[in-house]
């Protein structure tokens, strides 16, 4: 590979070409994976239908230099440009290790262009190379997941293809890019380095290597996946799920980020909030400090065992047993000083124990609370689990959880087919899941109601 960190696949034939070669090359003459798997369904190949799977090694044309300087993300840039087709774009973070999400390696795969991986720290502009692929399809799994930490780096996919989503929609059990990429195009990736710390430089080798087989077949893992969707008349859902998913704008920070401390539940009063929210927030500004990883600087285990102790002196916070640790010792005097501010706090600044959310109570309480709304939601999750059986799909990518709760818990005051369909659009449903389930919801509240269940 050379400087520019770009692998050329003009060398070596056609992307196309890749599952009759390693076929070929693992002594099945000819075989390419996915077109021999169209006929099976996902069961099926998930099954183990067919021939045996084919470790993935190595790239097939070795595993580029990293791009960490601007010449050489001048020449990503060009041969990217001069590519075809859909780009197939991933990208590694240090969770668990560092602060936030950032992105700490970049890998993207085009025909022409080859494969290429960027160190976004070097490199932390990658703008102009997203100019010259504004119009180009990018295609990543599971797209949620790495859509905010390359935008940090002016990556902004136009148009794309969330191969994990697709998998979804068609019905795959197993949505891992590892198992689709087995499952549809007989080939096994190495996933021994997926909770690395990519924060580490220089890379080790065979990390690298690891992440330029995850971007090696994504694209024609891709085109697999499109031919079934288009098989199975959802192509169509699939493309308005992929534009949603662009649409949506981020979601905005928690109020109280410390409420969701692992462990709150067993908290019992204000005061021991308090001391949560203290400690947790002393907690946060060290962590983004020292860039680390809050839980590698305090595990919630011991914000929880702060609050329920209340230590007011070194010897005390040190013979609690989340505490023993060199990490939590380490900023105990912090630690200290949180406590001591929250048991100092007058009655009206302490946190309230239950703060209303902006939708309806827990599941689990309606029937007490409104057992007509309890009913409608049994209807509703019964005519959306057997929808999804029908069309071979998790209940959840056919309405969300969320939405069906909020549409049982306030439905529309006639329960007609046009007053479901709107409140179903303004929960955020998509049109093909509006035509799927309103009438059926519909009719099961008007069977409720008919029935005088309510």
């Amino acid at each position: 590979m050379g400087s520019a960190g770009v692998s050329d696949t003009r060398a070596t034939g056609s992307q196309r070409d890749t599952g009759a070669e390693r076929g070929a090359a693992a002594g099945r003459p000819g075989t390419v994976p996915a077109q021999a798997a169209a006929e099976p369904g996902p069961a099926d190949r998930e099954a183990g239908a067919g021939p045996p799977a084919v470790p993935l090694l190595e790239p097939r044309e070795g595993v580029p230099s990293v791009v960490t300087d601007a010449a050489g993300l001048e020449r990503v840039i060009a041969a990217f440009a001069a590519g075809s087709g859909p780009v197939a774009v991933d990208a590694e973070r240090a969770s668990g290790y560092r602060y936030g999400q950032r992105a700490y390696l970049v890998q993207m795969r085009r025909a022409g262009a080859g494969t290429a991986l960027i160190d976004p720290i070097a490199c932390p502009d990658l703008s102009a190379l997203d100019s010259a692929l504004a119009e180009t399809e990018m295609v990543l799994h599971a797209a949620n997941q790495d859509l905010p930490c390359l935008a940090e780096v002016g990556l902004v996919p136009r148009r794309l293809f969330d191969t994990e989503l697709a998998g979804r929609l068609l019905g795959y059990a197993r949505v891992g890019l590892g198992s689709m990429v087995e499952n549809v195009l007989g080939f096994v990736l190495e996933k021994g380095h997926s909770a690395a710390d990519w924060s580490t430089r220089p890379l080790p080798e065979d990390w690298l290597r690891y992440a330029a087989l995850d971007v090696e077949l994504l694209v024609e893992l891709r085109d697999s996946l499109q031919e079934e969707l288009e098989s199975a008349g959802k192509l169509d859902w699939a493309l308005e799920e992929f534009a949603s998913i662009l649409a949506t704008p981020p979601k905005p920070p928690r109020a109280d980020p410390w409420r969701r401390t692992s462990g709150i539940h067993r908290i019992r009063n204000r005061r021991a909030l308090a001391t949560v929210r203290e400690v947790w927030e002393a907690r946060d500004r060290i962590a983004r400090e020292r860039d680390l990883s809050p839980g590698r600087v305090l595990q919630d285990a011991a914000i929880i065992e702060l609050a329920q102790k209340s230590p007011k002196t070194p010897a005390e916070l040190q013979a609690l047993p989340t505490m023993r640790g060199r990490g939590a010792r380490r900023h105990q005097s912090a630690w200290l000083r949180a406590v001591a501010r929250a048991r100092d706090l007058s009655e009206r600044r302490l946190p309230e124990a239950n703060v209303p959310g902006d939708g309806p109570p827990p599941a689990h309480r309606w029937a007490d609370r409104d057992p007509e709304a309890a009913k409608r939601l049994t209807a509703a999750r019964a005519v959306v689990a057997a929808l999804a059986d029908e069309h071979s799909m998790p209940s959840e990518n056919l309405v969300q959880p969320d939405t069906v709760r909020r549409l049982a818990w306030t439905p529309p005051a006639e329960p007609s087919v046009s007053a479901v369909a709107a409140a179903l659009r303004g929960l955020g449903a998509r049109r093909w899941q509006i035509e799927l389930t309103a009438q059926p919801i519909a009719k099961a509240f008007l069977r409720l109601e008919c029935k005088g269940d309510l």
